[in-house]
C-alpha cells in the first residue's frame, strides 16, 4: 500500500507515514546536506505529493526533523534505565526532558509552531487536513512509551484520552503558556508540567480502579 493511499486512512497509518518522511529527512541532514523535497520523497519511498500533504513548506519539514534529532536522544536517555518502571516516574522523566529545553531549542520550537498554527491554502484543501496532526507525533509516541507499564490497566479509550491529556501539559505549547502567559521561569514551568502530568496519570488510574491510584 503506497503512502498516497493511507493519508486519508487511520490516524496510526498517517502517523507512520509522517514519521517515515521525518526520519528520512533526519538521515539526509545527518549526512551534512540540506535535502530537497524530491530527495526526501525518494528516501522515504513516497511521492512528492505525499510529502507536501504533510509538510506544505520544506522549512516546516526541516525544522521538525531538526527538533526531533535534538530531542530524541534525551527522551531515550531518561526512559532507558531498567529500574524506571513506575509510571509516575516515567511520565515525570519525559515531562522534565521536554520542558527543560535550551533557549536555542525553545526558539526552534516556537518557529515550528509559527509555521504550523495557521494552515495555508494547499494544506487546508488536503483530504487529511482536519484529522492529520500538524506536529507532535513524536510527543505522542514518547508519552505512549512512558505509559507502557499501565497500558493493560486502561481500556483503549481511557488510554488514548490520557495520552491526549498529557500532550496538553508537556511540550511546546505548554512551555509557551508557562513563559508568556503565566510568567513562570524555566524551573517553575518544569515543575508545573510534572505536577499536572502526575495528576492526570493518577486521575486516569483512579477512574479505571477507584480503589487504588498507582502513580
Amino acid at each position: 500500500m503506497t503512502a498516497e493511499h493511507v493519508d486519508t486512512g487511520r490516524p496510526g497509518q498517517r502517523r507512520r507515514t509522517r514519521k517515515a518522511i521525518v526520519e528520512a529527512t533526519v538521515e539526509l541532514l545527518e549526512r551534512g546536506v540540506t535535502p530537497t523535497v524530491s530527495e526526501i520523497a525518494s528516501a522515504a519511498d513516497v511521492s512528492r505529493r505525499t510529502v507536501y500533504m504533510y509538510f506544505p513548506k520544506l522549512e516546516h519539514l526541516l525544522l521538525d526533523a531538526t527538533l526531533g534529532a535534538l530531542s530524541q536522544a534525551e527522551v531515550d536517555r531518561v526512559l532507558e534505565p531498567a529500574e524506571l518502571v513506575d509510571v509516575g516516574d516515567r511520565v515525570e522523566a519525559v515531562a522534565r526532558a521536554l520542558q527543560g529545553m535550551s533557549p536555542e531549542v525553545e526558539r526552534l520550537g516556537r518557529s515550528l509552531i509559527r509555521l504550523t498554527v495557521e494552515p495555508d491554502a494547499a494544506d487546508a484543501s488536503s483530504p487529511s487536513a482536519e484529522r492529520s496532526p500538524r506536529r507532535g507525533y513524536r510527543r505522542v509516541e514518547w508519552i505512549e512509551t512512558a505509559l507502557a507499564p499501565v497500558r493493560d490497566q486502561l481500556d483503549p479509550r481511557r488510554f488514548d484520552r490520557l495520552v491526549a491529556a498529557l500532550a496538553m501539559v508537556v511540550g511546546w505549547e505548554p512551555l509557551i503558556v508557562q513563559r508568556d502567559i503565566c510568567g513562570l521561569t524555566s524551573a517553575e514551568g518544569e515543575e508545573l508540567s510534572v505536577w499536572a502530568a502526575r495528576a492526570l496519570v493518577n486521575a486516569a488510574l483512579a477512574e479505571a480502579d477507584p480503589h487504588e491510584a498507582r502513580a
